[in-house]
């Protein structure tokens, strides 16, 4: 689709968060902007996916402000924590619901709490007209939440055009990891399987929010030092842009031992760089990285992730195979100006359903 359109796409916190979640929000932003997409994009207000009352309270101004039959957008983070907002706005709104995985697979939450998130978002996503996911792989998992296939849209998000990383040229093996410092993203697991080979020459290099999860952050900074590991990880927190060109220059492999991913964008920049990916099977990382350009281990399984990192410093040759597989896959990844396209279109169709009788 290349005419106008318009929208309103409603983010919970501060759009520019450097999370790519808010990544692929303000790509997709920009791109149907460029298509010449009238979007407004109103702020719920900070805390989702825990909002205290006076988030609540703004969210509620908001959609009121809305103008009826309006198509509105909105993150995921936001939409499955609202259930009673687009209940109330069912009939007047059309509701898409951008949903980059399922707020119940967070890791560590308790089962009460991953138990009112799950029904919190199926009733939620009750009174979408559309869902756009972000893989096939949460389109998968949607239909534990009662989502029909006809539903749901997938739009991948798409990678910049990135120079091939041109290694660390050293003796030691560059490490790079870039996710921000919370649970699911599995940087404890990762010390802990590094702690076991010392007796290599690495170095991990790790990127990302520090402040997001506070806790996380302290307990990796000390689970760092009781492994006596405070000169061979080190931790760069958020960068911009060309902080993490900088880093993924210098790299000789990616590392992310996620326990779930909705599509894993940071995976994707590292094949765009021609990187060996070492990660998880944990939800759409198989779809996001071939077995050509990576080794995928079991979630939470330190002992299969010493392993493959052993491997990974061990031998050269399976290493630049991986990169080889690497530089091969950087060419079928999707433009953010067909992600874009992908996203115009789906949000006509869902129009277009709104309109028919």
């Amino acid at each position: 689709m290349t005419g106008e359109g318009r929208c309103s796409f409603l983010v919970p916190g501060d759009l520019h968060t450097r999370t790519g979640g808010y990544t692929y929000d303000r790509h997709i932003i920009e791109g149907l902007r460029a298509r010449q997409w009238v979007v407004d994009v109103p702020s719920l207000g900070e805390g989702y996916p825990a909002p205290d009352a006076a988030a609540l309270a703004r969210a509620a101004r908001v959609v009121e402000g809305l103008s009826d039959g309006a198509l509105a957008v909105v993150d995921g983070l936001a939409f499955g924590v609202l259930p009673e907002l687009m209940r109330q706005h069912a009939q007047r709104l059309n509701w898409v619901a951008l949903v980059h995985h399922p707020l119940a697979l967070e890791t560590g939450l308790d089962a009460a709490r991953q138990q009112a998130l799950a029904d919190s978002e199926r009733r939620a996503l009750a009174h979408a007209r559309g869902v756009i996911v972000t893989s096939h792989a949460t389109a998968r998992a949607l239909a534990d939440f009662e989502v029909e296939a006809s539903r749901i849209v997938v739009v991948e998000p798409g990678t910049e055009p990135a120079p091939l990383a041109t290694g660390s040229g050293g003796d030691a093996l560059s490490l790079l990891c870039v996710a921000t410092v919370t649970p699911r993203k599995g940087h404890a697991l990762l010390v802990e399987a590094l702690a076991g080979l010392k007796d290599r020459r690495w170095v991990l290099h790790c990127a990302g929010s520090l402040t997001m999860d506070a806790a996380c952050a302290s307990a990796f900074a000390q689970a760092i030092d009781a492994h006596g590991l405070r000169e061979r990880v080190l931790l760069h927190g958020e960068q911009d842009e060309a902080g993490l060109r900088a880093l993924y220059a210098k790299a000789d492999a990616f590392v992310l031992p996620s326990f779930h991913e909705g599509y894993g964008m940071a995976l994707a920049e590292a094949l765009a760089h021609g990187l060996p990916v070492i990660s998880t099977r944990a939800g759409a990382i198989p779809d996001t990285v071939p077995d050509t350009a990576g080794l995928l281990v079991a979630p939470g399984d330190v002992v299969e992730l010493r392993a493959a990192l052993q491997r990974l410093m061990d031998d050269a040759a399976w290493r630049a195979q991986l990169g080889a597989g690497a530089r091969a896959a950087r060419s079928r990844l999707p433009s953010w100006a067909q992600s874009s396209a992908r996203f115009a279109s789906a949000l006509a169709g869902f129009e277009r359903s709104a309109a028919s009788p």
